[in-house]
């Protein structure tokens, strides 16, 4: 069953179309891998996805919905979190507060009832905190729980900012080159962590990203995009033998690609 479905996505901004024509699925507990060179489009398919950006054509379904024209506010709330390719974190606050900052839509209580403290905000306080200590252990974030995020290496922020997204709760997670920057050691562990998220959180994971070994070991199934259009769609090795990736990637043209 198809959790996320996007159909004839496209945007242009004047004369430029920076995506042209998208369409996929992707399904319940898929790894589902977004690939390009760089300017390909797959950012700004995310930024449709989340609807910071607004389309100039096609739909977008989530969980059945159409979500085409939702405000980028509601997204989160129906179970789709995201990283950003610059991290986006609060820097002058704690890596525990940071992660904190992402059960904001699970908040039921009025400003009334957070001034006086009243036993519904304890109760939610704890379940938020229960949630967010979980996140912490299953990233192994104990050690920077009360650290503040300016003074982190980058890969740890790195890591930090997924928490974030798992803090929220999602159906799925849509990680914008998660590998970006990190050392291979790093790498190995981000695709430890995908391939948990699948199995002991049950999430769906759409990822953009350049590092194929990455994409190789976890993805299900992978997208091909060059200069907003889909190229090819299959496992990562039928989409690296494509002869259109070949040409995209290389610059070759493809008939000598073939």
């Amino acid at each position: 069953m198809s959790l996320l479905e996007v159909n004839d996505l496209a945007v242009h901004f004047g004369g430029v179309k920076a995506v042209d024509g998208v369409s996929f699925s992707v399904d319940a507990g898929e790894v589902f891998a977004i690939i390009g060179p760089n300017g390909a489009g797959k950012s700004t398919i995310f930024n449709l996805i989340s609807r910071i950006y607004e389309p100039t054509r096609g739909t977008i379904r989530f969980d059945g919905k159409d979500i085409t024209d939702l405000k980028s506010h509601d997204i989160a709330s129906l179970g789709i979190a995201r990283t950003f390719q610059n991290i986006e974190l609060f820097d002058h606050s704690t890596v525990l507060a940071n992660l904190l900052m992402g059960r904001h839509t699970h908040r039921s209580t009025n400003f009334v009832q957070d001034i006086l403290f009243l036993p519904k905000v304890r109760r939610e306080e704890r379940a938020h905190r229960k949630r967010v200590e979980e996140v912490i252990e299953f990233l192994e974030l104990e050690a920077y729980r009360k650290k503040m995020i300016a003074g982190l290496p980058y890969g740890v922020r790195k890591v930090v900012e997924i928490g974030r997204a798992l803090a929220i709760g999602p159906k799925i997670i849509l990680l914008d080159e998660p590998a970006s920057g990190l050392s291979v050691e790093e790498t190995q562990d981000v695709a430890f962590w995908i391939e948990d998220m699948r199995r002991d959180m049950g999430l769906t994971v759409l990822m953009v990203e350049h590092d194929m070994s990455l994409v190789t070991q976890v993805s299900d199934r992978v997208l091909a995009v060059a200069n907003g259009k889909p190229l090819a769609m299959g496992t990562a090795q039928e989409v690296q033998a494509d002869p259109h990736v070949q040409a995209a990637y290389l610059g070759t043209p493809e008939e000598d690609a073939a």
